[in-house]
């Protein structure tokens, strides 16, 4: 016999004989993406059997291209794996530490990228996807779910993402009985290596960082003088744009990855001290430092692809290749994917889910990923492993220990859940400043080292009370 979960106290007979049955079912996993994968694999890790449910291919998105399971559809990078000086190179660690099927197919399919973890996308899916379908406990779903769950069906994981379906977004939106929040998200193009001038552009990381390779020179750089820039701005400021859909144009970009024509409509020098600031980087054709520099970074292992890093657009795709054609060393550029631009849409997650990321008007569901409004490939992971593993501990009738507010994970858990207000609720990267402040009479430049250093030990003792409990 499980023991009562928290919120069953206030339960009436009949719902607690319920959801007593649905504890015998498996756990349902809505979402094949990076969180619901994620999810799966930790839920099934456990011992416990899970259906996890992708709409892919039988419904595609505006985003995604295959049917592979954690297809990344922006960006290759999962940013800094610098665990020592950055919040996000700290949650990789811990997500390490957690058996994290996503940072594993990550780190065994990781291309260059200085001080960041990039990695082969084509690789990286593959991997992930032959992980989950060769664990026997795991069950794939290959069709749409277009309702929520009911209790009877026992438990349940959302974990759909920004691109979650419009039958299910309603439910969702029923069920929740608030205004859903959506923003943009765009996608930068991706660029035929064999297609860049190399007479213009030369290979070196910023500041000539090394990465796990060793390498110090893993980003290809393009440099504009002053008069190349203005030219290049003035021509981005005048071009054709996606035209959006009457229901879209009041949905508001998220800061953290605006389009270029956006940043550009800011302030000409704005790009200049975003993705394109020439700092740390020295043209080997030239003296000094470029008036600005386009970045790439390797797309796949072979080095055959590299994405234009920070140039995430909504141009339309005759102007994207003429435009991006006026950088010099991409004159001659072939692009085997251009840029997009797609809604994105995530819940009012503050008011809406307890702790244990569960749906207070429907506890026996949970919600994980980019829908609870974290922001990044590795923050959608770890509120999926956060889902599944507080998911196992539920089906069990044991207690739910959040990880600890000073932790990575604890932090990102913290602000969806509690932390962040939700009349002005945004999308949310893992930083610093979500964490409990450290010792104010430390230096500054000590202070990271003691938030590094208290979230370890504080992982370790959570960890241990985990497996405790289990």
């Amino acid at each position: 016999m499980h023991r009562y979960s928290p919120f069953l106290k206030s339960i009436d007979a009949p719902a607690v004989s319920t959801y007593l049955n649905a504890m015998n079912k498996p756990i349902h996993v809505i979402g094949g993406g990076l969180a619901g994968s994620e999810a799966a694999w930790q839920i099934a890790r456990a011992g416990l059997p899970v259906v996890l449910h992708e709409m892919r291919p039988e419904r595609g998105t505006e985003a995604h291209k295959t049917r592979s399971l954690a297809e990344l559809v922006c960006s290759n990078s999962f940013r800094s794996d610098d665990a020592e000086n950055n919040a996000v190179g700290l949650l990789h660690e811990e997500l390490r530490r957690g058996d994290s099927v996503i940072m594993d197919a990550a780190d065994h399919n990781q291309v260059p990228a200085g001080g960041a973890l990039a990695v082969d996308r084509d690789g990286f899916a593959e991997a992930v996807q032959a992980r989950i379908e060769a664990e026997p406990l795991i069950s794939i779903d290959r069709h749409e779910v277009t309702s929520l769950p009911a209790a009877e069906d026992g438990l349940a994981i959302v974990a759909t993402g920004p691109l979650t379906s419009s039958a299910l977004a309603t439910d969702i939106h029923a069920a929740t009985d608030r205004d859903a929040l959506a923003f943009f998200d765009a996608i930068a193009p991706i660029v035929h290596r064999d297609s860049i001038d190399f007479e213009t552009a030369w290979f070196q990381s910023r500041y000539d960082k090394p990465g796990p390779f060793g390498d110090n020179a893993a980003y290809i750089n393009c440099p504009m003088t002053m008069a190349e820039y203005d030219a290049f701005i003035d021509t981005l400021l005048t071009a054709e744009m996606t035209e959006f859909k009457e229901w879209e144009k009041d949905t508001p970009y998220f800061e953290g990855c605006l389009p270029i024509e956006v940043m550009a409509e800011r302030g000409r020098n704005t790009l200049r001290f975003g993705p394109m600031k020439p700092k740390g980087l020295t043209n080997p054709r030239s003296e000094g430092m470029s008036f600005a520099v386009v970045q790439l970074r390797q797309d796949n292992t072979l080095g055959t692809l590299f994405n234009m890093v920070g140039f995430q657009t909504k141009l339309k795709y005759g102007e994207q290749a003429r435009i991006f054609r006026m950088i010099p060393g991409l004159q001659n550029a072939e692009f085997a994917r251009l840029g997009g631009i797609h809604r994105n849409t995530f819940i009012k997650s503050p008011s809406l889910l307890d702790g244990a990321l569960r749906l207070r008007s429907r506890p026996h569901l949970r919600f994980a990923g980019q829908i609870t409004g974290v922001e990044g490939y590795v923050e959608s992971t770890a509120m999926g492993m956060l889902a599944g593993r507080f998911a196992v501990l539920e089906h069990r009738g044991r207690a739910i220990i959040p990880p600890p507010s000073t932790t990575a994970l604890g932090a990102l858990l913290n602000h969806v859940t509690v932390g962040a207000d939700a009349k002005t609720f945004q999308p949310m990267n893992c930083n610093f400043g979500l964490f409990p402040e450290a010792n104010q009479r430390l230096h500054k430049s000590e202070r990271r080292a003691s938030y590094v250093s208290r979230a370890r030990a504080d992982l370790s003792i959570w960890l241990g009370e985990r497996q405790a409990a289990e």
